[in-house]
């Protein structure tokens, strides 16, 4: 059995060994630079909220995996952030497709600065696909809580609209990347952006969409 067969086996152990830990969630550790250890507190506290409010088992205490480690199999959704540059290796970029088309997820939240690295990469993820914008009656604005006019914005950066694009395969939803919203920054601790209560709470309902969506897909 070669690498690739190896990791797509431990995947689907996971799932139908794991039951609820199969919920897992990590961020994700990649190469380049770039800072993809921004908003510490941000997948700890959507976490949270998630268990506290939609239901979910998912254990608080939040873990980091590499881009091209058999690991991230043992998650059913990577979050990524950041604000320069990301780099792939040809092992990273064999990894996450292999994670991506055998069921797992991938949110990309740009922390401002991200989208030409990460628009670069992932053409060595799928090579032959692109961003797909998701209009606002896609079923992820309304999984748990509803936001009609789509992904809502969170913090200001260059006046321009929010705008959730998408990576599918097989007609399933596997790579998210959120734009000109911040949702990361609305989920950190209160005392980092003073965020007033109603914009954190935007923030975290929208994270929770994104979490129930892809457990229930």
């Amino acid at each position: 059995m070669n690498n690739t067969q190896t990791y797509i086996t431990t995947f689907l152990l996971c799932l139908l060994t794991l039951g609820v830990q199969a919920q897992e969630v990590a961020v994700l550790k990649y190469k380049g630079g770039g800072d993809w250890y921004g908003n510490p507190t941000s997948l700890p506290n959507l976490v949270k909220f998630c268990n506290a409010n939609i239901n979910t088992k998912i254990n608080e205490k939040t873990e980091t995996v590499e881009t091209g480690s058999p690991d991230i199999f043992q998650y059913a959704f990577i979050h990524m952030t950041g604000h320069g540059n990301v780099f792939f290796n040809d092992e990273d970029a064999d990894n996450l497709r292999n994670y991506l088309i055998s069921g797992g997820f991938l949110h990309i939240d740009d922390n401002y600065g991200i989208k030409p690295y990460i628009t670069r990469e992932l053409k060595k993820v799928f090579p032959e696909k692109a961003f797909i914008e998701l209009p606002a009656n896609h079923p992820i604005f309304n999984s748990a809580f509803s936001f009609p006019k789509g992904l809502p914005k969170i913090h200001e950066h260059d006046g321009t609209r929010p705008q959730a694009f998408g990576i599918f395969h097989e007609s399933r939803l596997v790579v998210l990347f959120t734009f000109e919203s911040d949702l990361g920054d609305g989920w950190e601790d209160e005392i980092v952006h003073n965020d007033p209560p109603e914009v954190r709470e935007k923030a975290l309902k929208m994270g929770a969409n994104i979490i129930k969506y892809v457990f229930e897909n």
